[in-house]
Formats: C-alpha cells, sequence, structure tokens
C-alpha cells in the first residue's frame, strides 16, 4: 500500500445549498487534508479518509461564516472536524463509480455514498511525482447531521450538494 496525499493548493472540498427557495450559496472549506492508502490501480483496495476543519468554512460573507461555526449550524468550538473513512471504493473500467463510507458531521456518523471519478496516473510536469486527480460529489441531508437543526428548508435548504476536487500524489 501506498500513501497518497492531496495537494491543497490543487484541492478543493465545497458545497451548493439553496437559500429562500430562491438561489444558491456556494462555500468551501479552506483547510482540509484527504489520504488514500492504495495498493492496485482499480483502487479496489484503496481506503480513503478526509478530515475538514470547520473552521475554515468560507462563503464569502463573514458573517454568515461565523453563523455557519455556531451553534445554530456546524457548532465549531464543540465540532472542530468533518470527517470521511471510505468502506469501499468501486470503479467502472470508465475511472467513475462509487465510494462509500462514514461521513461524521457535528459528532454525528452516518454512512454516505458519493458518486467517485479516478483520474489515470500521470507524471506531473512540475515535480516529476505520479499524480492522480480524484472527483468527489453527491448530495446528504443537512438533518441527518443536525446542521441547522433549527433553521426551515424555506431559509436553507435540506438537500446539501457536496462536491471536492483532489490532486493527489505519494507521500
Amino acid at each position: 500500500m501506498t500513501t497518497w496525499n492531496n495537494d491543497p493548493a490543487h484541492s478543493r472540498l465545497g458545497f451548493v445549498v439553496r437559500h429562500i427557495t430562491i438561489t444558491d450559496v456556494t462555500g468551501r472549506f479552506a483547510d482540509f487534508v484527504v489520504t488514500a492508502q492504495i495498493g492496485k490501480d482499480d483502487l479496489s483496495d484503496a481506503k480513503f479518509s478526509m478530515a475538514a476543519q470547520v473552521a475554515s468554512v468560507d462563503t464569502d460573507v463573514d458573517a454568515r461564516d461565523e453563523h455557519l461555526r455556531s451553534p445554530d449550524f456546524f457548532e465549531a468550538a464543540v465540532h472542530p472536524v468533518i470527517t470521511f473513512e471510505s468502506s469501499r471504493v468501486h470503479l467502472e473500467a470508465s475511472g467513475e463509480g462509487k465510494i462509500s463510507g462514514t461521513l461524521t458531521i457535528r459528532g454525528v456518523a452516518k454512512e454516505a455514498t458519493f458518486n467517485f471519478r479516478a483520474s489515470e496516473v500521470v507524471t506531473n510536469p512540475m515535480n516529476e511525482k505520479p499524480t492522480r486527480a480524484f472527483k468527489v460529489w453527491g448530495d446528504i441531508k443537512r438533518s441527518d447531521f443536525n446542521v441547522g437543526k433549527g433553521v426551515p428548508s424555506l431559509i436553507v435548504g435540506e438537500t446539501v450538494h457536496v462536491t471536492a476536487d483532489m490532486e493527489c500524489s505519494p507521500a
């Protein structure tokens, strides 16, 4: 097994949620780490882990970011990290498939399955390291994790679209 880590400068963990049933608000977690243990090229034995620092939430509006860190939403002082630990990766020959595992937000751990895409391994011309990209996307319900439990879904949508793009190389 080889340990692969994401390159923070070329990786993004974001989300989109509907606001007042009118528009989408986007955000991201600026501080997150992805580690993958990979033995087989088809990723059938791969184990991925992700840890995002809740305090790094960024929606480009300081007041909203502070509100998201508060007990009304993520309660960052009590639950400072969002984690994901994969239990299964399944890829088709196309390089697309599913990744399943335990997602923990605000102390609530739930099984989650996301769409998953993996690139081929290439040699990064900038550093000459083997490099591959991973993309994860899908939807979760914020109420499943007690995020914004007192906020009606007409104000902040129930469905949160999650997307992550990671460029990774061996450690």
